[in-house]
């Protein structure tokens, strides 16, 4: 019977395994695009999961910044820890919520064969993580396809500058002039002289 009571003040829950997942998603933007918009952490307007962030509009994170964002699912203020970043490469960040919680989000875009691949890992740690992740999950889920769609969709909009083909004629044109004007100039005399 000690035995048994010995036991019972000697038990140890075992820690709970972190959840973690991984979402892929293949893009026609290029790396520069997508980076671009996964660095712009004031416009969150493409998160699923965030809906504002108290950073202006084109700060880009740097390792060591803290800032807070207002999650889309419950009204609660978020604080963003930026742990890392590669660029054009990978943005590692911290999600501080609740006593319980812990929250550890990486961004990873490559290029490849396929197209430009963009990674959204998100690991939960914390006995509350069960009941967040169930809530968070199909939310989650979209984030990379959400992120591809507003690079793609951004480019799309952007109107690409024309080039006006009569712009080279014309610069053959008054290159063609030059040079009449200084063979003239040299004694020669090539037809081509406007004078």
């Amino acid at each position: 019977m000690l035995d048994f009571w010995l036991s019972v003040i000697h038990f140890k829950p075992r820690p709970l395994t972190p959840l973690v997942e991984t979402y892929q998603v293949f893009s026609s933007a290029s790396v520069d695009e997508l980076w671009n918009k996964v660095m712009n952490i004031g416009d969150v307007s493409w998160h699923p999961l965030l809906a504002k962030t108290n950073v202006p509009y084109g700060l880009i994170p740097t390792p060591g910044l803290i800032y807070q964002a207002v999650s889309r699912l419950v009204p609660i203020p978020l604080k963003i820890f930026v742990e890392r970043v590669l660029p054009q490469e990978l943005l590692s960040v911290r999600v501080l919520v609740l006593p319980g919680l812990e929250e550890h989000v990486t961004y990873q875009i490559e290029s490849t064969v396929c197209g430009t691949c963009v990674s959204y890992s998100v690991t939960l740690k914390g006995w509350l993580s069960p009941l967040v992740w169930s809530v968070m999950q199909p939310h989650a889920a979209k984030v990379a396809r959400e992120l591809v769609h507003a690079a793609e969709q951004e480019r799309s909009s952007t109107p690409v500058r024309a080039r006006r083909p009569g712009l080279d004629w014309l610069g053959l044109f008054f290159l063609i002039i030059s040079i009449g004007e200084i063979l003239a100039a040299v004694g020669i005399n090539p037809g081509l002289r406007w004078s």
